[in-house]
């Protein structure tokens, strides 16, 4: 039976902790979802290779789908030699010769590129391998490397049901692939032990590597979740390194122990751990409770000086990097492609690698190498068990302080470099969300009984933004809006966080009266960040929302002007002096709404709330507010007022009072001002003093 995505599925677990935040180190562009996650990582100790001057990355773009060639078998570890052939072995099937007899494994040549591959296979079957586990098991490829002209190739027994690997061993080829040796004793690894391996992939030869090592990563127990918990599921990466000459002398083998190296396999300590689940719960048949690391590659990327680490699960592409071959690795991306079943636009697929080979010359464009087996769930009546490519953009960020000035510019356009994402996507494309238009409509449905759903964008520097405007989709019974109020989310050093003092207008009333095509404006604090999401509980039968636009801008407005907002980040207002302040909540003293500010002491000097507000030179603004003074305030020792920097540019005095009194004042903006603060406070005459502010506001 071929090897693919074939289901024991497990029961429906309720209950399941919904993140609506990033755990830990991961971040990123990454987008973790489901249970709560742990991804500890292990620091490099000036070892070779330690990858100084490198940048992360900072957008990551998978396309939907990929491109077949005329081969046949899944898996496809590769490796590119000197000769600039590029070598590859495939699980189940003929390989590049199709008119060639069925193998468990077969080794091919491949020619050409992406789009127009050609090749031919020259070994496959007892040729390439033994099995050592007796009935029930198989052989499968896991890992290729090309030293110079030399190939090793790892070959694993798999079970039947794809749910155990009790044991693998490392085969040698010197002319290219046609023929290979090994000790056909007894395998180099055993009892589930570093049984699932791959190389570390320095480019042609590996000329690129950093010393004169093979890097090798393994798994225990399983090459990915194991569906019927036969052995653990693998959430653990391990490493090992093995001079280039002594690939094949398992006493020549040293592994990785978190402050250097040793030649015992139990010494050794992961070099990545993720314990994240996908997928707790889906409505269907389909499997769940999905780990995340799988038998993938990992890649070095010259230009940007990281590795990069491809896993799977049965619905998604994960990635990871590192700036050396033991970490600290981060987990940046995870393409969803939703649950079963599949399109012939949108897929998935396993055995994830990125063939050096096909790196382009900018550094940042690449092309992923995965499979959908057609006896599994995701088999979509066309073949995508062959060598497939899909193409991977990776563009680093740019450690650089934002730079952009308000305006009424939309900042999520292509030309900013901003990269949509979301949970995922039901039609594999998120283009909709900044064409300008609002009368399409992309959902996330994907199957999963999920918490959390976003809508977001990132991009390769940093940005200034305060304004995001989310246009729904469509609505139904079945889902297309969010349970209760959306919030932002930006992210700050690689981690999705909470923006502070959030409004929406109008009201989002959190269930299907949210309405289709509807626009719901979300101010909020100004945030330096290199991505911002709209997120929340996914709504309807289905747990699932809509979009048809969403807008990022930078603007001129205060936030937060009437003290009604939410969320869990800084505050919009901000304080100084030596007064107590805060928020009256619903206490009725609000001018309108349900809430006001106040300071309050028995003190002397000068307190106030404060707020930045970003302005553009050469423009005249209206500021106002409604302040309430109380009876010990004496005459003009109140102030409202705004300032650039320390200098007040205008300000009007005030006292004591008996209700809610309208102050404003008027400025124009000096040149080569893009901020002003906007205050109110008092000079405390040292008797119990009391402010209480409202509805501020900037026109």
């Amino acid at each position: 039976m071929k090897r693919g995505a074939l289901l024991a599925v497990l029961p429906l677990v309720f209950g399941t902790a919904t993140l609506l935040t990033q755990s830990t180190a991961s971040t990123g562009h990454t987008k973790p979802y489901g249970t709560a996650a742990s991804i500890e990582h292990t620091k490099p100790y000036g070892m070779a290779g330690s990858g100084s001057g490198s940048g992360s990355v900072g957008t990551a773009q998978v396309e939907s789908k990929g491109a077949p060639s005329k081969s046949d078998g899944d898996l496809w570890p590769s490796c590119w030699a000197d000769n600039d052939k590029l070598y590859a072995a495939n699980g189940d099937g003929k390989g590049f010769s199709t008119d060639g007899d069925f193998a468990d494994i077969a080794v091919s040549e491949i020619n050409g590129t992406p789009g127009n591959l050609s090749g031919a296979t020259i070994s496959k079957g007892d040729q390439v391998g033994s099995v050592w586990s007796g009935a029930g098991y198989n052989r499968k490829p896991t890992g290729m490397v090309c030293v110079g002209d030399t190939l090793y190739l790892a070959v694993q027994d798999l079970a039947l049901d794809f749910n155990d690997v009790p044991a693998a061993t490392i085969l040698k080829s010197t002319d290219h692939g046609k023929t290979w040796t090994w000790d056909k004793a007894k395998p180099m690894f055993s009892d589930h032990v570093f049984t699932t391996i791959w190389f570390a992939d320095f480019g042609k030869g590996g000329a690129l590597a950093p010393d004169g090592y093979v890097y090798a990563y393994g798994l225990d127990g399983n090459w990915r979740d194991s569906f019927d918990d036969t052995v653990a599921d693998p959430q653990s990466v391990f490493l090992a390194r093995v001079p280039k000459n002594k690939v094949q002398d398992r006493g020549a083998w040293k592994f990785y122990t978190g402050t250097g190296w040793s030649s015992k396999i139990a010494d050794r300590k992961p070099v990545l751990t993720d314990t994240r689940r996908l997928y707790a719960q889906t409505y269907g048949t389909n499997a769940s409770n999905l780990s995340v690391i799988s038998q993938g590659g990992v890649t070095y990327l010259a230009k940007q000086k990281r590795y990069v680490y491809t896993s799977w699960t049965e619905y998604t592409f994960e990635f990871y990097e590192s700036p050396t071959p033991w970490g600290p690795w981060k987990h940046f991306m995870s393409k969803d492609f939703g649950g079963y079943p599949w399109s012939t636009s949108k897929y998935g697929g396993y055995g994830v690698t990125i063939p050096s080979k096909f790196v382009q010359p900018d550094g940042n464009t690449m092309y992923i190498q995965a499979n959908v087996c057609p006896c599994g769930g995701g088999g979509i009546g066309t073949s995508v068990y062959n060598f497939n490519l899909r193409k991977l953009v990776l563009t680093p960020s740019v450690e650089t302080p934002a730079s952009n000035l308000p305006g009424s510019d939309n900042l999520a356009v292509p030309t900013t470099g901003a990269v949509a994402i979301s949970k995922s996507t039901n039609s594999g494309s998120l283009a909709l969300m900044n064409d300008s238009a609002k009368m399409g409509t992309e959902s996330d449905f994907d199957d999963e009984v999920k918490g959390a759903t976003w809508w977001g964008y990132e991009w390769p520097a940093p940005h200034k933004v305060n304004t995001v405007e989310f246009t729904s989709g469509a609505v139904s019974a079945e889902g297309g809006y969010f349970t209760g109020r959306p919030r932002v989310q930006v992210k700050q050093n690689g981690a999705w966080v909470e923006v502070g003092s959030q409004t929406v207008s109008p009201a989002y009333p959190g269930d299907a009266s949210a309405g289709a095509n509807a626009t719901y404006t979300i101010t909020f604090p100004v945030q330096e960040t290199d991505g911002v999401r709209v997120i929340g509980l996914s709504g309807g039968t289905r747990s699932y929302t809509t979009v048809s636009e969403l807008v990022v801008r930078y603007v001129s407005q205060l936030a937060d002007g009437g003290f009604e907002g939410t969320g869990g980040g800084k505050p919009a207002w901000l304080f100084e002096g030596t007064a107590a302040n805060g928020v009256d909540r619903g206490l009725g003293f609000a001018h309108s709404g349900a809430n006001n500010g106040w300071i309050r002491c028995t003190c002397t000097g000068f307190s106030d709330l404060y707020q930045t507000v970003p302005v553009t030179p050469g423009t005249t603004y209206t500021f106002g507010s409604w302040i309430n003074a109380s009876a010990n305030l004496p005459t003009d020792q109140g102030r409202f007022g705004v300032r650039a920097g320390t200098t007040d540019l205008a300000s009007t005095t005030f006292g004591s009072g008996t209700g809610y009194v309208h102050h404003e004042v008027t400025v124009k903006v000096p040149a080569d001002v893009h901020e002003l603060t906007v205050y109110a406070g008092f000079n405390g005459p040292n008797l119990d003093t009391w402010l209480q502010v409202d509805d501020f506001t900037v026109s």
